[in-house]
């Protein structure tokens, strides 16, 4: 076995935008007429897709979300992302990003994308970030109707990438998934794919538990050394249980 692409999530691994996140779901909330989000909603919605937080908050607050007033919703709040993000002078990436995508490419593996993020925030970052062009496969919120901790946003990405490169024969255990919260983790179990779990949202001990690798940083990440593991077809890459 080999390591032919790594995936990325979004939202806690590339860039530290969770607080933008929290403040205009909230927002939106309020100029519905409902109440904002309780902590233990904010701890919830780590990882998932937008469209399934705001499911689960609109009816916990018995309000009827149908697929188009969801649609609606999460338009406005791309919208808000986009003006919240252009008060930045510098976007809030993460360090070691760019770092790691060279490695990536220096050992010429694949590199996507898969996050419940809608496609105008991620492209927005990527482009703004000078990163689009590295990521030759991105799944988007938009692609999917289910969410983290579901692997299909992962299953895809891996059609994807063999339909884009027919020769390339990607199977889910050649893939290497970066993530950040519990959901995404046993997202990418799910879909047989190894992990690295990153301290940026959840604690390093936590993380341990459940990943293949576990770093506090991107830059802590040693690809060359997991590349190698993969290599070692002898060695059956098992993950325990979150």
């Amino acid at each position: 076995m080999s390591l032919k692409a790594v995936l990325f999530d979004f939202n806690g691994v590339i860039i530290n935008d969770e607080r933008i996140h929290l403040q205009l779901i909230d927002e939106i909330l309020i100029e519905e007429n409902l109440q904002p989000q309780k902590v233990s909603e904010r701890q919830a919605s780590l990882g998932r897709s937008d469209r399934a937080c705001f499911q689960e908050l609109l009816t916990n607050r018995g309000r009827v979300a149908t697929q188009e007033y969801l649609t609606q919703l999460l338009h406005r709040k791309a919208q808000a992302y986009v003006q919240e993000l252009e008060k930045l002078d510098k976007l809030p990436l993460y360090p070691g990003v760019e770092d790691l995508i060279y490695q990536v490419r220096l050992r010429n593996l694949q590199l996507g994308l898969v996050s419940g993020a809608i496609r105008q925030e991620i492209e927005l970052v990527l482009e703004r970030a000078n990163l689009a062009e590295y990521f030759t496969i991105i799944v988007a919120g938009d692609d999917i109707t289910t969410s983290k901790p579901q692997p299909d946003g992962y299953l895809l990405a891996v059609e994807k990438f063999n339909h884009k490169y027919p020769d390339l024969h990607l199977q889910p255990q050649e893939c290497l998934v970066i993530e950040d919260t519990l959901p995404g983790i046993q997202a990418a179990k799910q879909a047989q794919m190894q992990v690295v779990g990153v301290a940026h949202t959840y604690p390093f001990h936590m993380l341990q538990r459940c990943c293949n690798w576990t770093v506090d940083y991107l830059i802590d990440l040693e690809l060359e050394r997991v590349q190698e593991v993969y290599s070692q077809k002898q060695v059956k890459l098992t993950v325990p249980e979150c």
